[in-house]
């Protein structure tokens, strides 16, 4: 499934990368921990997070991360979205909570580790 299709089904805000949003998301991965995601991510995954810094597009970039969904109705930080734009990396935004967003990917068909 594409990111494309996900933001359209789950209803999700494009904070970057609409052209970006072509690519293949393997599997979904939820985590506030950059250590965790470090450690446990595989490229292609779809990163459901909380933080909204711009060091989770560093390690979007060094784990190859198919996107970044920022969860809960936070929004990310200016220097986060200079940095994405400058990397390549698409940002979305939902409104819902972590529970509610991963149990709508697993309906969709994305599965996780």
């Amino acid at each position: 499934m594409t990111l494309k299709e996900i933001a359209s089904n789950l209803g999700l805000e494009v904070k970057h990368g609409e052209s970006l949003l072509g690519v293949e998301v393997s599997r979904g991965y939820m985590s506030d921990l950059l250590s965790d995601v470090i450690a446990n991510s595989r490229a292609g995954d779809l990163w459901i997070t909380l933080q909204i810094h711009p060091n989770i597009v560093a390690v979007a970039v060094m784990k190859e991360i198919s996107g970044i969904l920022i969860i809960g109705g936070r929004q990310p930080e200016e220097e986060t979205l200079k940095k994405a734009e400058k990397e390549e990396v698409p940002i979305l935004s939902s409104e819902l909570p972590a529970f509610e967003v991963c149990g709508r990917l697993y309906s969709l068909g994305v599965r996780g580790i």
